[in-house]
């Protein structure tokens, strides 16, 4: 490998820590479920003007997506949400692929994508989600 392919490699592994510490941080928030803890979760991964969509809910700040968090809690008590495969991104921009998991029984009723873009301190400016799999009503 020569010396440039060497600087391209280490600089793609550092920027790409930086996508997956933001989705760490991410479904930390999504995962929390004390009112004190999910306040805290999302602060650490959104920006305070942080904006949230998806086919459900728009909301913006950390009071409007903490309340869409506890709400996806409410109507699926007993469910985590975990990443599925690799965090993909360039420039300020990520994606990944998310299902919401029964702990009981390892179910995932509902999957779907999110395209994020990130903030100069790392936490998450905005969130566009795409709901892939939901159980039919």
């Amino acid at each position: 490998m020569t010396q440039h392919q060497e600087k391209v490699a280490q600089r793609a592994s550092v920027v790409g820590d930086r996508y997956a510490d933001a989705v760490a941080r991410y479904f930390e928030a999504w995962n929390a479920r004390e009112e004190g803890a999910l306040g805290k979760a999302v602060a650490a991964a959104f920006g305070a003007d942080v904006t949230y969509t998806d086919p459900l809910a728009e909301v913006a700040g950390h009071d409007g997506l903490a309340a869409v968090i506890g709400g996806a809690h409410a109507q699926f008590p007993g469910y985590v949400f975990r990443q599925v495969g690799e965090v993909d991104g360039h420039h300020d921009i990520a994606r990944f692929g998310w299902e919401l998991v029964s702990v009981a029984d390892g179910a995932a009723p509902v999957a779907g994508f999110d395209v994020v873009r990130l903030g100069e301190d790392g936490r998450i400016r905005s969130v566009l989600g795409f709901l892939d799999r939901v159980p039919a009503v």
